[in-house]
This record gives C-alpha cells, sequence and structure tokens, in this order.
C-alpha cells in the first residue's frame, strides 16, 4: 500500500485530490497539510510513501518545504501539483528532487498514472510541463529572468512577491537580514528592476505568482 500526503491550501482542490484517490487500488490517503509548516511535521510524523503537493503556499514556500522534508526524508517522493508551469520553477523543482510534476489541468486518470510511476521509482512528468521544458531549451527561445537566480535568491524573491518583510524573510531563511538585503539587490540587478513593485510585475508577467500580496 503507497501512503500519501497531500499538501494543498484550498480546501476544494483537497477534496478534490481526496476524492480521486479515495478507492484507487494500493494508494492509501494518509493525510492533509495546507501549508508548508504542517507538512514538514506531518511529513515526519507519518512516514508518507508519497507527498502531493502545490508550490503555492501561504508562508513557507513550496520550493523550501519540498527541500526541508527531502534534506530530513530523501527517502520520501515529491510529486509536484501546481498551477505554475512557467520556468525557472519545473526546472529547478525537478533538480531539486521532485519525482514528479504536473498542473492542476491534469485529469484524474494522468494524476493516478503519476502518483502510480512515482510509488514504482519512475519520474513523471505532465505532457505541459515537458513542452515548456522543451520550448524553453530551443534556440531563440525568450528566457525567464527568474532563471537567473540561484535557489536561495528564488525562495526569496517568491517571499518579496508575497509582501513578506526582510526581518521575516531573515527568520524563515535562518539568516541575517542584511543577508536578505543583499539577496533582495541581487534579485533586482538579475531580473532587471528596481524596487519590489516591479518585481511583483514581473513575477505576474512570468507566472511566477498569481496575484499580489493581500
Amino acid at each position: 500500500m503507497t501512503s500519501i500526503l497531500i499538501v494543498e491550501d484550498h480546501d476544494l482542490v483537497r477534496t478534490g485530490l481526496k476524492n480521486i484517490l479515495a478507492g484507487v487500488d494500493g494508494l492509501q490517503l494518509c493525510g492533509e497539510a495546507a501549508s508548508g509548516e504542517d507538512a514538514i511535521r506531518m511529513a515526519r510524523e507519518l512516514q508518507p510513501d508519497i507527498i502531493l503537493m502545490d508550490v503555492g503556499l501561504p508562508g513557507m514556500s513550496g520550493l523550501e518545504t519540498m527541500e526541508r522534508i527531502l534534506k530530513a526524508q530523501p527517502e520520501i517522493r515529491v510529486i509536484v501539483l501546481t498551477a505554475h508551469s512557467q520556468p525557472p520553477l519545473p526546472a529547478r523543482l525537478l533538480d531539486s528532487g521532485a519525482c514528479g510534476y504536473l498542473t492542476k489541468a491534469c485529469n484524474a486518470s494522468e494524476l493516478i498514472e503519476a502518483v502510480r510511476r512515482v510509488a514504482s521509482g519512475e519520474r513523471y512528468i505532465g505532457s505541459e510541463i515537458s513542452q515548456q521544458l522543451a520550448i524553453s531549451l530551443l534556440p531563440g527561445t525568450p528566457q525567464s529572468p527568474f532563471q537567473e537566480l540561484t535557489s536561495r535568491e528564488l525562495e526569496t524573491a517568491l517571499m518579496l512577491m508575497q509582501g513578506m518583510k526582510a526581518q521575516s524573510i531573515a527568520e524563515r531563511l535562518n539568516v541575517s537580514p542584511k543577508t536578505v538585503s543583499t539577496y533582495k539587490y541581487r534579485i533586482y540587478d538579475k531580473v532587471g528592476v528596481r524596487n519590489e513593485v516591479e518585481l511583483l510585475h514581473q513575477g505576474l508577467r512570468y507566472g511566477l505568482v498569481q496575484s499580489g500580496p493581500a
């Protein structure tokens, strides 16, 4: 029996995922979490075989959540299920250890197929993501400026676009506010912006965020 932990902050989506997975032979839902912090705790407590997770989580980013879980429990296999299909997130998440990547536009049969294949030790990348990755490698394809960021800079950029302040980001990343300031201005330089408003506009343009901070 393959145990699955769902990490998704929208109740309606979690309910839909539970309904899809319920009754599928060989699969068992062992828990659900609505934030990165809860996901880390529940992964430690429940020891799931697979984590099915969104990356657009409130607070701790999905990228940071996945990296922390896999650092502590490398045997867990993570499938990303998200609305984000634009570079650089798919490649960055796959490079960081995700075994599967699907968009929320996938159908139920593809989701189940992905879970089964990842559970058997394979990797699974949805057709939309595969197409985006292939297009991004073609000569002349416009590249997202966010592809120039390191993993830590990308995490910082995502938190800045969520409206988080330097002190909160520093506490989350376990670094000093001065280090966060250094990250921020490196991000501005690489992305080609002058402030957080322009950074958010670029994030919206390239699909890293779907809306501004509340």
